[in-house]
């Protein structure tokens, strides 16, 4: 099968456009919430140029976002582009458990492969697997409790789609 951006997009609008006024955008530089900056606009996720898994991991983001924190660019955390020190990617690592092992989830739901995500080339010689192995544990954990309540929508109608 292959996986469409305007497939997801499609999805995503579907679930979440009229409840959150929010839309999925695709084709930009470098993945962006934008909080609508006035009650009645739009908040936009921008998703990174036509990546699928972009598309799949700045969902899981706004999924984890909570009420707060959706009226912020950006969620109002930080981000460090690639060339992160060993500190600075230690606690990029630890922000990105929760968000990774959503996209797992909806990976699985859409049977698209799962990669988790570093996003730092320029470490040499990082070792990913106790970060992977942090994403495996939280989604193990999700699995047995339940996804945070928008994941799991999201996860259920990619099912549907998918899945037929």
């Amino acid at each position: 099968m292959k996986f469409k951006i305007e497939d997801l997009q499609s999805i995503f609008h579907k679930t979440f456009r009229e409840d959150y006024q929010t839309r999925l955008e695709f084709g930009h530089h470098e993945p962006f919430y934008q909080a609508a900056p006035e009650k009645g606009q739009e908040n936009i996720i921008f998703s990174r140029e036509d990546f699928f898994a972009s598309g799949l991991h700045e969902i899981a983001h706004w999924c984890l976002a909570g009420d707060k924190r959706r009226k912020l660019d950006d969620y109002g955390y930080w981000y460090s582009p690639d060339d992160r020190d060993k500190e600075k990617q230690a606690l990029f690592e630890k922000v990105e458990v929760k968000p990774q092992s959503i996209e797992k989830a909806f990976c699985i739901a859409c049977t698209y492969p799962f990669k988790p995500s570093t996003d730092n080339h320029s470490l040499k010689d990082h070792d990913p697997s106790e970060f992977i192995l942090n994403i495996n544990k939280q989604f193990e954990a999700y699995s047995r409790t339940k996804f945070p309540r928008r994941a799991e929508l999201f996860i259920e109608a990619l099912k549907q789609f998918y899945q037929k």
